[in-house]
């Protein structure tokens, strides 16, 4: 199956050579296209390749950060913003295949498709030439993001509340939950609560720490796949 011109072109800024173009084919066509095969099971499958990639390397980044570190990192690096950014970084939407409506509208820069192509791309470079070349694409567009995120210092809370903030949603709340342990080791758990009722619950050796940790959990939530 041969690319069109525009793909072709998308493939060449992607950096990497098709050995099954059908797989560019089916990662850069939206659902509004009909009646061919759409890029939602491919893109199902590199949000896991995604976060699989950058998890690592925060982890050979930072070796000595905690989970608490790590989690809003992740979160930062692989949230549907950050994703059509690096996909309208290497201008994937002017490749996109989509229908009539769903163009004229502005589908070419909306968010929410830029996003799905990207990972869908990722999904077709791990199925045509396996998790390396994946790893190699993601590191290329990620990179400096992945090195930036670390001295941006983007704490789960401060994450959360821009997450809610971009859906005009108010800030989230934090209830107390519990407090265990002695005095020279307390474990105190908190819950996150977003306006909608979606909430999440975290836990640690401080009350500040509790919180970031149900913030990162909560926002893992509300990031991930429907």
């Amino acid at each position: 199956m041969k690319l069109s011109r525009g793909m072709a072109e998308a493939a060449a800024r992607l950096g990497h050579d098709f050995a099954d173009p059908s797989l560019l084919i089916e990662a850069l066509t939206h659902p509004s296209v009909g009646g061919a095969r759409d890029n939602q099971r491919l893109e199902f499958l590199g949000d896991r390749v995604l976060g699989l990639v950058v998890a690592q390397a925060l982890l050979d980044e930072d070796p000595t950060a905690a989970e608490g570190d790590l989690a809003p990192r992740l979160n930062a690096l692989v949230r549907r913003e950050t994703c059509a950014e690096v996909a309208a970084s290497v201008d994937l939407g002017a490749a996109l295949r989509m229908g009539r409506s769903e163009m004229i509208s502005g589908g070419r820069r909306k968010q929410a498709i830029l996003s799905d192509a990207m990972e869908a791309v990722i999904a077709a470079v791990y199925l045509d030439a396996g998790l390396e070349a994946a790893r190699a694409l993601v590191l290329r567009l990620w990179g400096p993001r992945i090195a930036a995120v670390r001295a941006q210092g983007l704490d789960a809370k401060t994450a959360l509340q821009e997450w809610a903030q971009a859906r005009g949603m108010p800030p989230p709340d934090y209830l107390d939950l519990a407090r265990e342990g002695p005095d020279h080791a307390p474990r105190f758990s908190v819950e996150a609560r977003l306006a909608d009722g979606r909430a999440a619950t975290g836990a640690a050796a401080s009350k500040r720490a509790a919180q970031q940790a149900a913030a990162a959990a909560l926002l893992l939530a509300v990031e991930a796949p429907t």
